[in-house]
This record gives C-alpha cells, structure tokens and sequence, in this order.
C-alpha cells in the first residue's frame, strides 16, 4: 500500500547499486531544487559505502530517507519499492549519475500542470559536453525497426518511412513533443498514473523497463512527452564500469523479455527462435570485450 499523496510534493526515486562518487552529486543536485520534495535513495546492497557517505553528508535534512536492501533487486523491483514509499503526487525517477539544473523539478511540474494528457514526461538528457543523448525521443523497438537500426538503413528514413528505427531522428522542438518512449535516465510521472499500471514490470532486471513504462502508459490511455527546454546532465554508466558483463546480460534479458511480451512478431515460432539466438549470440561475442576492457581500465587506474 502507498502512502497518502501530498499534493505539491514531489517524491524523488533514486536507485544506487555500487554506483560510485557520481551519487553524491546527483543527491547535492536534488536537494538543491526549490520546489518541495523528498529523495527516497534505495541501495540494491551497495559495496562502495557511497550511500553512507551521502547520508553522512546529508544526515541532518528530512528530505532524504536511505532504504537499504541486502540483495540487488534490480532497478525496477527497487523504484517500486521507493514508490510505495512515497507521499508526493508527482514522481521523479532519477539514474544516480544524474545531475540536475536547479529548476527541473519546477519545470517538469510544470508541464505535467499545462498538460493534463502527459502521464509521464522526459526531460532532454545531455551529457557531460552537453550533447543530447540518442534515446532522448524514442520508438516502440519492434523487431522491423531494431533490424533498421541494426542494419544502418534508418539513417535514410526520412526519405524512406518504412525503413524508420528506434531512435528517432535529432530534432530540437520548440515545443512540448508527444512521442513513444523518452530516456529511462530521467522520467516523471503523476503518482496515480504510475499506480494506475502497477509501477515497473519487475520481470525486467535492469534496462528496458523504461520502453515498457512508457508503452504502458499510453496503452492505459496518456501521452508520453518530451520536453527539450529542460536539460539533465547524465554522465553515463556509473555502475556498468564496474559489472559490464553483467548488466549487458540483463539487457539482453530485458530486451528478450520486451519482444516476447509485445511484439506481434513473436508468434511466429521461427522468428521467435531466430530472435533468441541472435540477441545471444550478439551477448557472447560483446562480452569477451567488454571483461578486457574493465580489465584494461583497471590496469590503468592501478597505474596512477
């Protein structure tokens, strides 16, 4: 059960997971905001004591509540975790190597007040050089437009519709923009849109779960939005430097999970099994790269 909604309150959802020093700067950037709020940071069994050191830090300020868990739930699991936590009427879930300008929280509030349709709302995610990140604005990734972008053919699908990928071309709207699926870095949403389709599918691990978010919630009858005026610096992969092998295990979980559940495409037993082996097949050759990598940026460090 959730708690009583406080109305003008926003409830910012924080999940840390071995995480590293970028936690500390993502929280000092949250409490830094003018609106009200509170920051619900979950810890999915941390070992860099980063989340220690943030409540060290910020020990003395009510609005911040450390939920710490033994065992890595992953990250949806631990968002509806600090949901049913929570006691704002507007949700903010926010990756932890996230850092916000001081008005964001006013802003996104107060888009979702001028538009009533908007059941979640992204804001554009840059990152540290302030360049807009791909999954700012998305599409559904059925099989047809993950094979477009796989293959490079969407490069052209302005001129060719049909060959349109997931990512959908850049473009800087002057405008609030109703689109598919905005970045799972930084998304917003009114409390009860997010209780109304039961929070994040706990099926998923990590990454994915914010395409099945969003589908969700316009399946449930509201616009998901993008707004480019807003901005959010991510500075990237704080916790998939650490583990490389395994998150890009659950991606491809998650991204198998996705196509099973929503894609029409899946009914077709051959499609299904060739879909299975190539999302595996395309794991066991990343992964040798990606161990020696972590390896080589571990030699390094070691170095200076």
């Amino acid at each position: 059960m959730s708690k009583a909604t406080r109305a003008g309150l926003t409830s910012v959802i924080v999940v840390a997971a071995d995480s590293g020093p970028l936690l500390a700067a993502c929280v000092d950037s949250v409490l830094a905001q003018s609106e009200p709020l509170e920051l619900i940071l979950v810890d999915n069994a941390s070992r860099d004591g980063q989340p220690e050191r943030v409540l060290a830090a910020h020990g003395g300020d009510p609005r911040l509540r450390l939920v710490c868990h033994e065992t890595n739930l992953g990250f949806g699991p631990a968002c509806n975790r600090g949901a049913a936590l929570a006691s704002g009427d507007v949700l903010l879930l926010l990756n932890p190597d996230c850092t916000l300008p001081a008005d964001l929280v006013y802003g996104l509030r107060a888009t979702l007040q001028d538009d009533r349709r908007i059941g979640l709302l992204g804001p554009c995610v840059v990152d540290g050089d302030g360049h807009p990140a791909r999954a700012n604005r998305r599409r559904d990734p059925s099989l047809r437009r993950a094979l477009m972008t796989l293959s490079g053919l969407s490069r052209w699908e302005r001129s060719h519709p049909a060959w349109a990928g997931v990512e959908m071309p850049p473009a800087v709207p002057s405008r609030v923009e109703y689109v598919e699926a905005v970045s799972g870095a930084c998304m917003a949403l009114p409390r009860a849109v997010f209780e109304r389709v039961g929070g994040f599918d706990e099926g998923y691990f990590l990454h994915v779960e914010d395409l099945d978010l969003c589908r969700r919630v316009r399946q449930t009858g509201w616009r998901v939005a993008f707004v480019s005026r807003l901005r959010v610096t991510h500075h990237q992969g704080s916790s998939s430097r650490a583990r490389p092998v395994f998150v890009a295990r659950a991606k491809h979980r998650g991204m198998w999970r996705y196509f099973t559940k929503f894609d029409p495409a899946a009914r077709n037993p051959l499609l299904r099994a060739l879909v299975w082996c190539g999302l595996w097949t395309h794991f066991a050759w990343q992964a040798p790269w990606l161990a020696l990598r972590r390896s080589r940026r571990r030699a390094a460090a070691q170095r200076r």
